[in-house]
């Protein structure tokens, strides 16, 4: 008698991403976003992130040097305490910290906490913007760990941030990897007095880019954003107002959840990790790509020209 074919357990896994407002005051936001974390645990989280340096107001609309303070080492105060709560709620922790690396020294980090509440790694945001009121490379040094997937308990994770999501190539690279999802801790939003001319377009393109990573990677994409305004008071003008939307985008693009643009949430999704073989088979663009016609992707720019070319 032909052995009878048993097909594999599903591999199924609920997700949270926690939108919130951040205050002026540090502990105030560790203390409710571990709140947070507690209730997407008890409605069925076992993978939960946090938005793009939740700990503090979006200090990066200024150069300050004031705003070093709120730096912190890994491990330190706040890794414990989310190592703690990833033990004692058995969930796979994201949580996007200001790190002081050494004197002189910082980086915009992502920290993956296992449920056993071991530290999986460290992501260090590669990609750092320098824009009117992202004033990034004043405060963070690009990282150098490199493109990293993380297999925790429940799946592979990767982990970019914020300006890192306009970046296919960074999405690529951590799903060849075997990152399962990856996940993105976001701080974006508009310039106020920019809203009514641009924020349509400029909101579309930040979801559209995402949701193309997914695509090409046939994997989950999971992005946790901000929401709120937020004015600094060393900083003129109307400061930035964050639009939320966090949202979870499936294999095929779709999205599957999506917070609102104004309210703090903690958004859930449901994910089929199983899925993602069959949709990687049927669309087959990890097996046709093309890996000995890309060497040019190294390079700053192509010109038609030639690399000796007299403009």
């Amino acid at each position: 008698m032909a052995a009878k074919h048993i097909s594999p357990r599903p591999r199924r896994v609920r997700i949270g991403l926690i939108q919130a407002r951040a205050t002026p005051d540090p502990d105030d936001n560790l203390r409710r976003t571990l709140r947070a974390i507690r209730q997407a645990a008890r409605q069925g989280a076992r993978i939960i992130c946090t938005q793009e340096l939740f700990r503090s107001l979006y200090f990066c609309q200024c150069e300050n040097h004031d705003f070093f303070r709120l730096a912190e080492p890994i491990p330190g105060p706040t890794t414990r305490a989310f190592q703690r709560l990833a033990r004692e709620l058995h969930v796979v922790l994201i949580a996007s910290l200001f790190e002081r690396r050494a004197p002189g020294l910082y980086h915009n980090t992502a920290a993956v906490i296992d449920a056993d509440g071991s530290l999986a790694g460290l992501y260090r945001k590669m990609h750092i913007p320098d824009d009117p009121l992202y004033y990034e490379k004043f405060y963070f040094t690009p990282g150098d760990l490199g493109f990293r997937c993380f297999a925790t308990r429940y799946a592979r994770v990767g982990v970019l941030i914020c300006w890192d999501q306009w970046y296919p190539e960074a999405a690529r690279l951590t799903a060849l990897q075997g990152a399962e999802i990856l996940f993105y801790p976001t701080a974006i939003g508009w310039h106020p007095s920019e809203k009514a001319e641009h924020g349509e377009k400029q909101h579309a393109a930040w979801e559209i880019i995402q949701r193309s990573h997914a695509v090409a990677n046939g994997c989950y994409v999971a992005a946790a954003n901000r929401v709120g305004h937020e004015r600094l008071p060393e900083t003129p003008g109307d400061g930035l107002e964050f639009w939320g939307q966090s949202f979870v985008a499936g294999p095929s693009g779709e999205l599957l959840a999506k917070a609102s643009s104004d309210r703090e949430e903690i958004l859930l999704a449901d994910l089929d990790l199983e899925a993602l073989d069959i949709t990687r088979t049927h669309w087959p663009f990890l097996r046709d790509r093309r890996i000995d016609a890309y060497a040019g992707l190294t390079r700053r720019w192509l010109d038609p020209a030639g690399p000796g070319a007299n403009h």
